[in-house]
């Protein structure tokens, strides 16, 4: 099994420029892959259910840096995962999952949708134009994701990397 990681993380950006009166918007995406998401299956969970280990805590933090060391925010986000016994029609299984993402409760019809509501991350940040100094900018976030022991893995952390992206915040006259 392969070990976990961050893959495809990628921070795109709403405009070029920005004024110090002017809102920022940029946008994160990245996956979790490898041995993670494959042990996070319903097989593993009926394992795991029967175990009584119920709960799946993800920490993920997105640390927006620019140039060298310089941070511009740090955002903590938290995803959960609940077993719990199903009479749903529409899922052929006994135990299944649902997924807190963003305080919003998702009952997934498919392992694949779990799955991706809980290791698929696509985060929107939202920023003023008074948050940096006149000039260019290089930013770029670090990602740290951690979750803890369990049936079906065992207590991790992965780090990551986003692209770099230029921005200018031109001096108001």
């Amino acid at each position: 099994m392969a070990d976990s990681f961050i893959d495809s993380a990628t921070l795109a950006k709403s405009q070029d420029s920005v004024r110090s009166d002017q809102p920022l918007t940029l946008s994160l995406s990245f996956r979790i892959q490898g041995s993670i998401r494959e042990a996070f299956s319903q097989k593993n969970w009926e394992r795991a259910y029967n175990k009584h280990d119920k709960g799946f805590l993800m920490k993920i933090e997105i640390d927006l840096k620019s140039g060298r060391r310089r941070r511009i925010a740090l955002i903590k986000l938290v995803r959960k995962a609940a077993l719990f016994w199903t009479r749903n029609p529409k899922i052929p299984h006994r135990i299944w999952v649902s997924i807190v993402k963003d305080d919003t409760p998702s009952y997934p019809l498919t392992e694949e949708e779990a799955k991706s509501l809980l290791f698929d991350v696509n985060k929107v940040i939202e920023l003023k134009g008074s948050d940096f100094n006149s000039g260019t900018h290089k930013l770029y976030t670090d990602i740290k994701v951690s979750w803890g022991k369990h049936v079906y893995t065992e207590p991790n952390e992965i780090k990551g990397r986003s692209n770099d992206i230029e921005l200018v915040r031109v001096a108001t006259k």
